[in-house]
């Protein structure tokens, strides 16, 4: 049975385990295996996770199944002082995808927005992830295009930023 816990920081180790097993089957045919390396330690370094946790009041949440992290999300409520919850991060071990937990990461995050009066859930997901089916699938609808530059060998991330009104 899945169940959902609040992450803190003694579980950042996780987290890292689990972006560093996912990113590269989720990216490995959309980035180059430096722009994957220098993306995860500019996210995933516990000095990033750290600032996220107690600078950006990002929320971190783990899915489980029978006491195996599965995968986590990561999300702030009233993004940018308006009544939008941001998805930040959710990733789920390869294994663990098509098991129902990524919904169910999604429909707790929904339950909490509502719960502070958010009216949408907004996030980005890369225009080439095939994860982008699977948001419309459940919802979601492109409302913008974002290319972001990371500022360090021309890396970007190319976005389609995602709105589900609640």
């Amino acid at each position: 049975m899945l169940s959902i816990s609040e992450a803190t920081f003694t579980d950042f180790k996780t987290i890292q385990d689990i972006a560093t097993k996912t990113w590269p089957v989720t990216y490995g045919s959309i980035l180059s295996k430096e722009q994957i390396h220098y993306m995860l330690d500019l996210f995933y370094s516990e000095k990033a996770l750290l600032e996220n946790l107690n600078q950006k009041g990002h929320l971190f949440l783990l899915v489980e199944e029978d006491g195996v992290c599965l995968g986590f999300a990561s999300y702030e409520h009233r993004y940018l002082n308006q009544e939008v919850t941001r998805l930040h991060k959710i990733y789920l071990l390869p294994e663990a995808q098509g098991k129902g937990a990524g919904k169910f990461l999604i429909d707790t995050i929904e339950n909490l927005a509502r719960q502070n009066h958010s009216v949408a859930i907004s996030l980005n997901v890369n225009k080439f992830n095939k994860a982008l089916s699977f948001y419309k699938k459940i919802g979601f609808e492109i409302v913008a295009e974002e290319d972001i530059e990371l500022g360090y060998g021309g890396y970007k991330m190319e976005d389609y930023k995602m709105e589900k009104a609640l």
